[in-house]
């Protein structure tokens, strides 16, 4: 495993991250995020967090919301087991939903202080080193946001702060502003990016990358559609047949181009498809660790081996070729009433 720094923090990282989303599943009510259907569940899971661990990943993302804390409290059960506290990085996220009650989602002081202490208690940590917001909320100030994320810095449950997918406008408000306040600011940016949905470059990669943001992509497989188990009849896989988030994001005729020159190019590497998207991914202006997530342990191998795979500048250009602009896909278009705050 190859390890880099964590933006312009002092921590280091691996060069993958593993995401934890995969891990739960079970009964989930309608209103929650999970992976129904295609789950892995806690037995199971073990093995995927000892390759993990045993390859020399040391970092590790979750989110409350991921079956509804289950996530959460497989990833710190089998942590606590197999790792020393302090040799690993453990992120997770609030935002969403953990609740049919509106006070149970969103940004406001109130609930991130309890999806803090919440996550904790199902973790089963006494602090996460990186504690992030899911997403933008329009509701409350984002001065309230803030400050109830710095108070949580400077109580010791968390180590650093980190956003996820939203406008650069956004970050670059939520930057400035805890300068402003003397406020512990966002040290990462957790961002959709892959192949096949690059509009990050335009203005988000440069923003992290001219502020000292550590950038930590999600779905840099595209949430598996540049495997090559998606066709243009359908999917060859349990997740590719039940997906419907992916369904709405990819499956355009420019995005299978795209999936065709990944493969193209690993066939005569004699990799997959994936090794190769993930190798793209790596290889990336600014980006510090991708966050790969896989419900079958050969999988997770594989990603693992792309760390080590190099592609040439005619193999980067090949598989960048097909690519066409794309509509905002994984966080919401800013609204009017947002832009005039």
């Amino acid at each position: 495993m190859k390890f880099t720094t964590f933006g312009r923090t002092g921590i280091t990282v691996s060069r993958l991250c593993l995401g934890c989303m995969s891990y739960g599943g079970g009964d989930l009510p309608e209103w929650a995020l999970g992976t129904k259907g295609w789950h892995v569940g806690k037995e199971e899971a073990r093995e995927h967090f000892r390759i993990a661990l045993e390859s020399g990943i040391n970092f590790f993302d979750t989110a409350d919301v991921y079956s509804i804390g289950r996530s959460e409290e497989i990833t710190g059960a089998h942590l606590r087991e197999m790792a020393s506290r302090d040799d690993v990085v453990v992120a997770t996220k609030a935002h969403g939903a953990m609740g049919p009650g509106p006070n149970r989602r969103g940004l406001s002081r109130k609930h991130i202080i309890e999806a803090c202490e919440n996550s904790l208690r199902r973790l089963g940590m006494d602090y996460v080193d990186l504690y992030q917001i899911h997403r933008w909320d329009s509701l409350p100030e984002i001065e309230e946001t803030l400050d109830a994320l710095d108070s949580l810095v400077r109580s010791g449950k968390v180590r650093y702060l980190g956003a996820s997918s939203m406008a650069a406008w956004q970050l670059s408000k939520a930057l400035y502003t805890a300068k402003e306040h003397g406020w512990h600011r966002f040290a990462s940016m957790q961002n959709h990016y892959n192949l096949i949905y690059r509009e990050e470059e335009r203005e988000m990669i440069p923003l992290c990358i001219d502020q000292g943001l550590a950038i930590i992509p999600w779905s840099p497989l595209a949430r598996g559609f540049l495997t090559g188990s998606r066709t243009r009849e359908g999917g060859s896989t349990t997740r590719s047949q039940v997906d419907t988030f992916a369904k709405d994001m990819y499956y355009r005729e420019d995005d299978f181009a795209v999936a065709d020159a990944v493969g193209a190019v690993a066939k005569p590497r004699g990799v997959s498809a994936a090794q190769v998207a993930c190798a793209w991914v790596l290889q990336a202006p600014g980006v510090t660790s991708p966050i790969v997530g896989a419900t079958k342990t050969q999988h997770l191998k594989d990603l693992i081996a792309a760390v080590d795979i190099e592609l040439s500048a005619d193999e980067i250009a090949a598989v960048e070729k097909p690519y066409k602009p794309h509509p905002i896909l994984g966080h919401a278009q800013p609204k009017a009433k947002d832009m005039r705050r």
